[in-house]
């Protein structure tokens, strides 16, 4: 028995797939199967009843389980300390929302591969309404963890608090008069452009509008926040964004930046990671995002 064919059990045991687990560990599919059959003919014992369409753990394999994840646990802290000095290494996969991509994901990068030369990043970027399937791409092992901006709770996934986005109602800077606050008046007819429901801000997009007693003539949805700020910059409706590409645009004379009685709520984001998930990789990774985040940072094809 190896700590290789306990890693390729364990994370196939707790991966949505065989195939999810290989990916993780960098393994084709037959050598992931080749380990576990090993470990099986080391115990003398099915772990795995494969009888079914998805092999499901035998009574040996759940006994197994929880000890092989303390094994497994044990010799990452080992590694870690004994490579403190080197760093962090192999491969990290992880989720972010497209706002945390554009504004302070490269500076995080950054800051990580020098702190960390000998690991590798890779970053999944998804945008608007999609922001869910990160979770459950967590949750299934295809990633180590995500910054997503929900609280939406899930039975396999530890949420922790990261950091939030401060938010700014706009409006296209072509009105002839420059206003300062939303009103009925300033949005009669146009649209309220907005990323789709079930991204974070839709609640809070809809929470502002109904306590300051605004409705929109209608509203045009997109999942992407530069086309939401390039539409409304383009003089084609109002909404709301990130506090630093409002300022951004305002200084660029492209939007003007709108207050209101009572204002949008931030956008929580939080580290999302598998409970069973204790790697000293994460520990470390959550504290560069803590320390790292900066929503107020403008993009590269906003000028900053």
């Amino acid at each position: 028995m190896t700590l290789k064919q306990l890693e390729a059990f364990y994370w196939a045991a707790t991966c949505s797939s065989f195939l999810v687990a290989a990916d993780r560990l960098h393994l084709s599919l037959s050598s992931l199967s080749k380990r576990i059959s090993e470990l099986e003919s080391a115990l003398g014992v099915e772990l795995f009843d494969r009888s079914g369409h998805k092999a499901v753990l035998t009574s040996a394999g759940e006994l197994l389980l929880p000890r092989a994840q303390n094994l497994i646990r044990e010799a990452d802290d080992i590694e870690q300390q004994l490579k403190q000095a080197q760093g962090l290494r192999g491969v990290c996969r992880f989720g972010v929302g497209e706002l945390t991509a554009l504004t302070w994901l490269p500076a995080l990068i950054s800051n990580v591969r020098l702190a960390h030369p000998a690991l590798r990043l890779e970053p999944a970027v998804e945008a608007g309404s999609s922001l869910g399937g990160l979770a459950q791409r967590v949750s299934d092992g295809a990633l180590d963890f995500a910054i997503v901006a929900s609280r939406a709770p899930r039975e396999k996934i530890r949420l922790r608090p990261v950091g939030e986005a401060q938010l700014c109602w706009v409006v296209g800077a072509s009105t002839t008069v420059s206003p300062k606050t939303l009103t009925p008046d300033i949005i009669a007819g146009l649209p309220l452009i907005t990323l789709p429901v079930g991204s974070g801000t839709a609640a809070i997009v809809d929470a502002c509008l109904e306590a300051n007693g605004l409705e929109p003539a209608s509203r045009l949805l997109c999942n992407s926040w530069p086309v939401v700020a390039s539409l409304i910059a383009d003089g084609m409706g109002f909404g709301i964004l990130p506090m630093g590409w409002a300022v951004a645009l305002e200084k660029r004379g492209k939007v003007h930046r709108l207050r209101t009685p009572n204002g949008p709520m931030p956008l929580q984001y939080f580290f999302l990671s598998r409970r069973d998930d204790h790697r000293p990789l994460l520990q470390e990774l959550f504290r560069f995002f803590e320390a790292s985040v900066d929503f107020d940072r403008t993009s590269i094809w906003l000028g900053g």
